[in-house]
């Protein structure tokens, strides 16, 4: 029974049914940060989601320790100045070269 056991182990580990592919999302987040960082996306993890998961994982950290990183997305940006308007307020410019300020900010005058 124990061969058994073993060899339906083995045979499951082997089944490429069980892959799944990789997500749109994922594959255009990729190939952002191998433009980024100019690496190159080896091919075979552009097919396995488990192995593009882990090449984002390894090479994302790169990415973040650019100049503009911690600068407040456009959306947030957007989001504030309209908070602005509505409460006659101007947003501190200090917010606008740091996403966590940017953020305290929005939720100070929501």
């Amino acid at each position: 029974m124990d061969s058994a056991s073993h060899e339906t182990s083995a045979s499951l580990i082997s089944n490429d049914y069980h892959r799944l592919p990789v997500t749109e999302k994922q594959i255009r987040y990729a190939r952002q940060i191998a433009q980024g960082t100019g690496a190159t996306l080896p091919g075979e993890v552009q097919s396995d989601r488990r192995a593009l998961s882990n090449w984002i994982d390894e090479h994302r950290a790169i990415l973040a320790k650019s100049k503009f990183s911690n600068y407040p997305s456009s959306k947030q940006v957007a989001f504030a100045e309209r908070i602005a308007r509505i409460k006659r307020r101007e947003v501190p410019p200090e917010c606008f070269r740091d996403r966590v300020m940017m953020s305290r900010w929005i939720d100070s005058n929501m």
